[in-house]
Order: C-alpha cells, then structure tokens, then sequence
C-alpha cells in the first residue's frame, strides 16, 4: 500500500480529524445524503432473530463434550456474539428506532447484549462517542492502545498475544486512560446480563454459559473477523487514520468495513453506508482501503514497521456538553 515507516512512539497530529471537513464537503455536494440518515427498520428483527438463534444454541450445546462446546463457540456462536457487538455499536449510533426513541435503541441494546454473556452495551456506548468527537483524542479515545501496548507488544510473538487478548486490553483500558463513574444503565446492563445468565445455567448447566462467553472472548481475539479492529484506525500508510474495507465479511458485521464512511456519517445506518459511497465514490475510491482483515492481521503481526504504536493521536480540547 505504499512507503511504511518504523515507530517508536505514536504519529502526533496537529490538526482536526479529516471526517470533519470531508462530511462537509459532501453535504454540500449531494444534500440527498441526509435522506439515507435515520433508523434502519430492518436490524431490531435481524438482531432478535441472532439473539434467539444464540438462545437455541445454547440448549444444543448442552450435552456436548467441552472439546466440542469451544470449537462451535469459536466456529458458530462466536462468530455471531462478534456480529452482536457491532450490532451494538450502530445501535449506540440509535439507528434502531432513531433518535427520538434514545431510551428504546438503549433496552434493545442490552437486548442485542444476552448472548455475548457479558455486560458490554452500555459502557460501549459511553466510550464510543467520545471515539467520534475526539478521534485519536489522548486520554479520550480508548481505542488507542496505551504507551505500554505500544511499547511491550512490538515483535511478532507479543503482537499474536495481543491480538489474543484484545478483549481484555479493549475492557480495561478506558479504566485506565478514561476512568468515568458508573451509570445507572450500565447497572441495568449487568443486572439483565447476569440474570440471563443464571437462568440459562439453571435450564441448561454450565456449559452452555461457557459456549457463550468463550465465544465471545475468542471472537474478538484473534479471529478473521477481528482483523477490523485494525483494520479500522492503524496507519497502514503515513496520513491515513481511517481505513475502509468492501470484502464480503461486511454481510456478517453489520458493514463496519465501510469505516470512512461511518465516521463521515455516524448516524447512516450501515445497511445504506454502502450507498453513501456510491454517491459520493470520488471521495472514497482514491483512498487506501484494506482488501483482506485475514490480510491486514497478517500484516500486523509479521510486519515490523505496524504495531500497537501505528496510530494518529492529537491534543483535543473538550467539547461543552449541550
């Protein structure tokens, strides 16, 4: 994709994110864009139809050996508890039941949140927004790994065991970088979490609430739908902090792949961010774009020049709250 360079530090910026300007521009161009913006009336029946899909599983897999109950976690369940979680994320965007239901995406999310066995939606969406408003924000976005990650995650064997434990890094860090005080709906979220949990343990035993949770956890590890987790922000190319990708892996994520895209337009449903590149193609076809996550995890892993350092970071001042 072009000339690479090696990094010890992150690539400090001094000017806004480029999502910004670019959704100006495109605005101003083709105003039709604005129509593609609100709910998706499609995602609350796929979302329940994965959910109890999920919940189904669960009962099949009670009688498995454990050798089994992994494999399907990591070869099945995982992969929709992963599917799941980006759900979540255009729900956090509240483009279920839009933004005049805000209360209604936030249930549904904790809905969308049972099979992954874990309470997640709430606290993601705390942070999530701050991932748009301050993108590469230091000490604001806790998408980017810390100076340590960076530091100690630098060759090809501590970079896989990073990518294994992405779960755990993406849980704890904004403890860490971002620390915010608990709010009653993430209290909510673990409360129906944790219940449905005891209740499938009570039906069904154990391992159906291992085959969940494990699915999770390997999922968002290192997994071919994980590589997007790089593939998003890691500066593949020097200028570049978000990248997008158009491969078929978009049908199983709700289309985060079309990544400029959705920074451009956060509250364009993924099913339409697909046309927002058609209309506007002269402003996405030209920029680097990733072909392959198997690639790009690929790439992290076995190329010196990437690593947890290969992020865009700028000072953000903070934004009044309305």
């Amino acid at each position: 994709m072009g000339n690479r360079v090696t990094r010890d530090d992150f690539e400090w910026v001094y000017t806004e994110q480029p999502h910004t300007q670019r959704r100006k521009e495109i605005l101003a161009k083709y105003p039709q864009i604005k129509t593609l913006m609100g709910p998706d009336p499609h995602l609350k029946w796929i979302v329940s139809g994965m959910v109890f899909m999920q919940l189904l599983a669960c009962y099949l897999v009670k009688d498995l050996s454990w050798k089994w109950i992994f494999f399907w976690a990591y070869a099945f369940g995982g992969c929709i508890n992963h599917s799941l979680t980006l759900a979540i994320h255009d729900i956090s965007h509240n483009v279920a039941f839009g933004n005049k239901q805000t209360k209604w995406n936030r249930w549904f999310a904790v809905f969308a949140n049972l099979p992954i066995g874990i309470p997640y939606s709430a606290s993601f969406k705390k942070y999530h927004i701050d991932h748009h408003r301050y993108l590469g924000g230091d000490s604001l976005d806790v998408d980017i790994p810390t100076d340590f990650e960076g530091w100690f995650f630098c060759t090809p064997l501590r970079k896989l065991l990073w990518l294994f434990l992405q779960p755990l890094f993406y849980s704890l860090r904004p403890l860490y970088v971002n620390p915010k005080a608990i709010t009653r709906m993430e209290i909510f979220n673990a409360l129906v979490q944790f219940s449905v949990d005891l209740i499938i343990y009570y039906l069904w035993g154990l391992k159906p609430v291992i085959y969940l949770i494990a699915g999770t956890i390997l999922c968002l590890g290192l997994h071919p739908i994980s590589g997007h987790f790089i593939a998003e922000h890691y500066m593949f190319l020097k200028g570049y902090e978000t990248y997008s990708y158009y491969g078929p892996l978009n049908w199983l994520t709700f289309n985060v792949g079309y990544h400029m895209e959705h920074h451009d337009f956060p509250s364009i449903p993924g099913c339409r961010l697909p046309m927002v590149k058609k209309i506007a193609a002269e402003y996405y076809d030209n920029l680097p774009h990733h072909q392959s996550w198997i690639r790009v995890l690929w790439d992290f892993v076995f190329d010196d020049s990437i690593g947890p350092y290969s992020r865009v970071k700028r000072l953000c001042k903070l934004a009044k709250e309305s």
